[in-house]
Order: C-alpha cells, then structure tokens, then sequence
C-alpha cells in the first residue's frame, strides 16, 4: 500500500512519540528523535498542516468518571443509498452516548462504540434512540468485559 504522505525516518519517529506521548514538550520531543528543536517544531507544524497530525486530546479514565458500561452496536439499515447512508451518519453527532462510529462493510452498515454510566442508561439509548430511528432494520450490542488492548490508532512499521 503507498504512502500518501511524503516522510522520512525522522518523520516517522516524531509520530511514534507523539502517539505516545502528546504533551511532551518540543526539547523533550526533539531529543527523542534525535535532531535539535527548530527544525522539529517545523516538522511537527508540517505534519499539522498537512493534517497527519489531526490533532491532541488527553486520554480520560472512564471508569473513574462513572461510565462503566462500554458497548459495541452493529446496526444495519433498510436501505444503504448514499442518502440515508449519510442520514445515519449525521445522526450518531446528536448521540454523546456514541463515542466512535464507523460505516462498515459486511452484514451491517456501521459500528458504533458507546460509552455509557450505567447498563439501564445503554438499555434506553438502545431501544428508545437506536433501534427506533428511521431506517434501522437490525441493532446487534456486545457488552465488553475488559479491554485488553490500548494502543494509538497507527501501528509504525519496525
């Protein structure tokens, strides 16, 4: 598969950090990767800009927040023209229960990843916003027990 970016080793080292660890400061960063500060900080603004880099967030404990119920719905449509496609689509923003939602492809149309308090507060997303929106032939739920892997989004080759 090609690359649809243009990147070099150092490129690539300054992502694996930062995928690791985003608040590490730019000496920190650039010592890591081992060139000096200036010409990292440009690199990294170059990542920015050309979106690779689409962003930093800080990685919240749900449990200690008081959700602990995470759940993955598969739902399948009616009918899977682009039109209601993009309908569904646009309705899992309205939902903050959906924390991640994918078009899929297979014998569903999309996954969503739900966060939710409480298993009654995920039982009434499900039956009363989910399974009852327009167009949602079939909603498939798994419960998850414990997460077994937490990694970045990109796996950097070796």
């Amino acid at each position: 598969m090609p690359l649809k970016a243009d990147l070099d080793a150092i490129d690539w080292k300054i992502l694996r950090e930062l995928q690791g660890d985003g608040r590490m400061t730019n000496v920190e960063l650039s010592s890591r990767v081992g060139i000096s500060a200036p010409p990292c900080l440009r690199r990294v603004r170059r990542l920015e800009e050309a979106g690779i880099i689409r962003g930093y967030r800080a990685l919240l404990n749900a449990p200690a927040l008081g959700m602990d119920v995470v759940a993955f719905c598969l739902i399948g449509l009616h009918h899977q023209a682009d039109a209601e496609l993009k309908t569904f689509a646009e309705r899992t923003r309205g939902w903050p229960i959906v924390r991640d939602a994918w078009m899929v492809s297979g014998e569903s149309d999309f996954l969503l990843h739900c966060v939710a308090s409480d298993l009654g507060t995920f039982q009434t997303f499900v039956i009363e916003e989910l399974a009852s929106a327009p167009n949602v032939d079939t909603v498939r739920t798994a419960l998850t027990i414990r997460r077994v892997k937490d990694e970045g989004l990109v796996a950097f080759p070796a």
